[in-house]
Parts: C-alpha cells; sequence; structure tokens
C-alpha cells in the first residue's frame, strides 16, 4: 500500500503541469483518467463499473469495462492538456495490435475492444442478480461491440495528430494505421452508421459521424509528412473537403437553425457541441452560435445537456425508461460558450456541474435533473474528460476577456 501511495505521488510530481484558475479540479480528473488506463497494455476503459442504471429501476443498464476508441482517444486528450502524459504511445501500440495492424478490412476496426485487446465481448444478462436498486437486467459484455460507428476514425486520428511531436517518428507498422484510418473515413463517410450514442435502432446518416470523418482527412493530410510511403495526401485532401461541404448542405436545418442529428432530421443532437472543439466551425459562426443557443434552449433540463429528446430520430433502441441529462454534453456547452466570448454564463454552468461531484470529486456519467443525484457508470471517464477541457477552455477564455468595467 505504501508503494502504490508513493508511485502515485511521484507520478503526480512529474506530470503536474496545469497552471490556472482550476488547477486542482483538473488534477483531481486527471488522477481518475489515469486510473483508468490498464499498463499491461495500454487500454483505457470508459469506466470500471457495469450495470449502473441510467435511470434508477430502469433497463438502460451497460457493462463500460472496455476500451472504446473515442473514450480512450478523448482521454488521451483531456491528460495532455492535464498532465502531458507518457501514455499515448502504449495505447496507440495497443490500438494498432487489437486491431491487428489495419483498419482498410470493414471487420478489422472495432468501437471497442476488451483490455487486454480481447474481440467479441458479446452481451449476456445475469438474471441471478438483483441490481443496483433493483434496476435489471444486470449486464456482461456489450452488444455495440459490433456496431459501425464511423466517428472512431476521427477520434483516434485527432489523438495521434495531438501527440505526434511526443510519438517521435511513427513506426511503419503505425504509419500504414494512420493511412488505413484515413482510407476507411474517405471510403465510409458516404454510409449509415449507429452514430457516437450507440442507438441500437436503424443505422442513420449521423452528423456528428460526418464531422469526426472531417476530423479524420484533416488530421491525417496534417501528419501526411510523418507517414512516409504511406502517405496519400492528394486523395485525403479533396475527401476532407467533400465531406466538409455535405455536412454544411445536409446537416444544418433552416427551419431549425441548427446543425441537427442527421441528414434530413429535425432533432437536436449535443454532439454538434464538438464542431467547435474539433476545428470543423469556430464557435463564433453564425451558425455555430445560433446552434449551440438551440441546445441551449430546447435540450436541456434545469440548465443540464441531454444527449438528445425523445422523437423519431432518438431512442430507436425500444428500451423503456428516460436517461438523464449528460454530463460530458454540459461541460461541452460549458466549452462552446467559453468559446462564443459568453464566459459569465459559461463559468456558471461549470460550477454547477462540479458541484454535483461526490464527497471526492467523483462524477458519473449522467445526472438526475429532478433529484440531482449521479446516475450511470462511475466513475466515468467522459464526464471526467469533459472537465478538464471545459475548465481549460474556461481558463483561456477568462485570461483573455477583459476585466470587469476595464475600458474596451
Amino acid at each position: 500500500m505504501a508503494d502504490t501511495a508513493q508511485a502515485w505521488r511521484s507520478w503526480e510530481a512529474e506530470h503536474d503541469v496545469y497552471e490556472g484558475p482550476h488547477h486542482d479540479l483538473v488534477l483531481l480528473s486527471s488522477r481518475v483518467l489515469k486510473g483508468l488506463s490498464y499498463r499491461p497494455t495500454g487500454a483505457i476503459v470508459a469506466a470500471p463499473t457495469t450495470s449502473l442504471p441510467e435511470r434508477v429501476g430502469g433497463e438502460r443498464n451497460w457493462d463500460y469495462r472496455y476500451a472504446w476508441i473515442r473514450d480512450a482517444s478523448l482521454t488521451l486528450q483531456a491528460l495532455y492538456i492535464g498532465t502531458c502524459p507518457d501514455e499515448a504511445s502504449h495505447f496507440i501500440s495497443y490500438m494498432t495490435s487489437a486491431a491487428g495492424g489495419h483498419a482498410g478490412d470493414e471487420s478489422a476496426l472495432q468501437i471497442m475492444y476488451g483490455i487486454r485487446g480481447e474481440h467479441d465481448l458479446s452481451e449476456r444478462e445475469l438474471g441471478h442478480l438483483r441490481g443496483w436498486r433493483d434496476s435489471r437486467p444486470v449486464r456482461v459484455g456489450n452488444g455495440a461491440w459490433n456496431q459501425i460507428q464511423l466517428d472512431v476514425y476521427g477520434q483516434l486520428l485527432d489523438a495521434i495528430h495531438l501527440y505526434r511531436d511526443r510519438l517521435g517518428e511513427l513506426h511503419p507498422e503505425i504509419q500504414c494505421f494512420v493511412a488505413d484510418l484515413a482510407d476507411a473515413a474517405a471510403r465510409r463517410w458516404r454510409e449509415p452508421d449507429a452514430g457516437m450514442w450507440e442507438m441500437r435502432g436503424e443505422p442513420s446518416h449521423h452528423v456528428s459521424s460526418k464531422v469526426m470523418c472531417w476530423v479524420a482527412l484533416d488530421r491525417a493530410v496534417r501528419l501526411g509528412p510523418r507517414l512516409g510511403e504511406h502517405a496519400r495526401v492528394e486523395a485525403w485532401a479533396p475527401a476532407r473537403d467533400a465531406v466538409r461541404d455535405a455536412i454544411l448542405e445536409h446537416g444544418w436545418s433552416a427551419e431549425r437553425e441548427a446543425f441537427v442529428q442527421s441528414f434530413g432530421s429535425r432533432e437536436l443532437d449535443a454532439a454538434a457541441l464538438q464542431m467547435p472543439l474539433v476545428g470543423f466551425l469556430p464557435a463564433t459562426d453564425g451558425r455555430m452560435r445560433s446552434t449551440i443557443e438551440a441546445i441551449a434552449r430546447e435540450l436541456t433540463e434545469d440548465g443540464l445537456v441531454l444527449r438528445y429528446r425523445n422523437g423519431p430520430d432518438a431512442n430507436a433502441d425500444g428500451l423503456r425508461g428516460e436517461e438523464g441529462t449528460f454530463v460530458i454534453c454540459s461541460f461541452w456547452l460549458v466549452s462552446c460558450l467559453a468559446r462564443a466570448g459568453e464566459v459569465q454564463r459559461a463559468r456558471a454552468l461549470f460550477d454547477r456541474l462540479v458541484g454535483h461531484a461526490n464527497d471526492v470529486g467523483l462524477l458519473a456519467e449522467e445526472i438526475d435533473h429532478h433529484s440531482g443525484e449521479l446516475l450511470g457508470n462511475f466513475p466515468q471517464a467522459f464526464s471526467h474528460v469533459g472537465l478538464i477541457t471545459a475548465a481549460w477552455e474556461l481558463d483561456r477564455a477568462s485570461a483573455a476577456a477583459p476585466a470587469p468595467g476595464a475600458a474596451a
């Protein structure tokens, strides 16, 4: 126990790089994310628990003890802000080996893996267990493991691009893997998918997935000089531009004055808040500001953000019971407001969110907007990722904003 405590203190002392008013919160969340990494392989789990419900007594109870490409990539990006860690090379190696070194074959890259690189994560129910506060069923495995989610190419390439200098000269196997990811995004972006929220109904043309395909191609173009003979920038650049044009044409609803959940949809989706954060459009762009305000107005409960509302494009999985407000989505709103210059609104929402953490500063996946109770698996990497990113955005915006009463 003493050795373990000393090892953690030593790691933290070496990686305490964040400076800003929210230093202690960022450091605590970085410690949580570090704790969700599995050292022997480099895997990063979404949460260390299974079947803690999204609604008490409901059946939206999932097993999160696996390494999602999306969650782990976002975790690495948050750790880059909070601690500038050494884990990136381990995770990239884990992902490359788990996928067999290739992403070109449609079956080669899954959206998630076991912590030792396991592929088959078939879902089953444990009927002999009553579940937390009678929330049945208790599940082991996760049926989303074989879904098509096209955003994963962009999530992974965004993380690799961020860590490009720390990764140094890319091994030829990783060069090939990066090129395969970009080729897959260029080839498949026109396909429907399950989306980042893993809807279990019919696939749709999710705008968030198209945006992340654009990210994949954009980051691959930027990484081109590091990819040697595997670089295909002349093919990736026009594909990137075609994705962008399609999103601006088909993902925008003039009627809603917002970017919507999927092409041809009227439904709002909090995933649109990622668009400024990945550089697709600035938060000050008129279309983006309108989208941010639409989400803040129509997709919130008591000021906290839902992923989406029940409607023809949402909750297509047929499961009973609503879910709580989504913590990372609320932190995305903080980040977008900060980038748009709405610093006071951003700070007020940030303070509310961190106030929902438990007595040792941990956050679950969701918040019950009726009771304020934490819901879902816990502690949730996504939520602490959102906290770190929002704190960084808020600190930057606050530093740039003129002091109250100062002359413009």
